[in-house]
């Protein structure tokens, strides 16, 4: 694991170590938390905007009225 050094005001630093206490964890156990979530979001967008496209070639076989959408 590499060895990263960040700069950030005290009281913010301050703060976010009493969160990790609050979660019983580290700062640096956050931040690498927040750092993989990070690198991730791509990787996330590009599955969701594949389920959208394979879900594009399903059709309910609507329009249906409001009686039919309230049949129970």
């Amino acid at each position: 694991m590499k060895n990263i050094t960040f700069s950030a005001d005290e009281r913010v630093i301050e703060l976010a170590r009493e969160e990790a206490r609050n979660r019983k964890t580290t700062l640096n156990a956050l931040f690498r938390e927040w750092m993989e979530d990070l690198a991730r979001r791509d990787e996330r967008r590009n599955n969701i905007e594949t389920l959208l496209k394979n879900m594009s070639r399903y059709d309910s076989g609507g329009p249906y009225t409001r009686d039919e959408l309230n049949e129970r």
